[in-house]
């Protein structure tokens, strides 16, 4: 079995590719719901309201996790910013992983910004590429095309 994992620089990528995609749609919902409380005659005082509470955080922590766990547990095993660089999560087995371990994955992620951003370097270092949060929660990040069956390269 050939494995690929996929490097630093592609994950980085996906990453940035995967904010854009879910910034826009959080502008979007924000806008739609600033018309409708625009219509109502609350619109300016409902959003500003809505910043200052910190729901727009909230909001955004929720919509990242969600997207996320239900994106890389799909049978794609992967966000549109990692189907965009030819990338997919897996299990350290390499099969798919659960709702749970994507999001065991994902909250994993606050460890490696508090180590500053080493636990995100990590990646660059380790044997399988994983970062911090990959080891943790037991993932590897690999090159969609990574796995060859042996049955797939004896019919070749």
């Amino acid at each position: 079995m050939n494995t690929n994992y996929a490097g630093f620089w592609k994950r980085v990528g996906a990453y940035l590719l995967d904010v854009i995609i879910l910034n826009i749609f959080m502008m979007i919902v924000f806008l739609i719901f600033g018309i409708v409380m625009g219509v109502k005659g609350e619109g300016i005082r409902a959003v500003e309201t809505v910043a200052n509470g910190g729901i727009i955080y909230l909001a955004q922590l929720i919509l990242y996790w969600i997207y996320h766990a239900v994106m890389e547990s799909s049978g794609k095993q992967a966000t549109l910013g990692k189907m965009a660089v030819g990338i997919k999560v897996t299990s350290i087995d390499g099969e798919r992983i659960g709702f749970l371990q994507a999001s065991g994955r994902y909250f994993g992620q606050i460890i490696s910004v508090l180590t500053l951003g080493f636990g995100y370097l990590m990646v660059a270092f380790t044997e399988r590429k994983q970062a911090l949060h990959d080891i943790m929660a037991g993932c590897l990040v690999l090159e969609k095309e990574a796995y060859v069956e042996s049955d797939e390269i004896d019919s070749i």
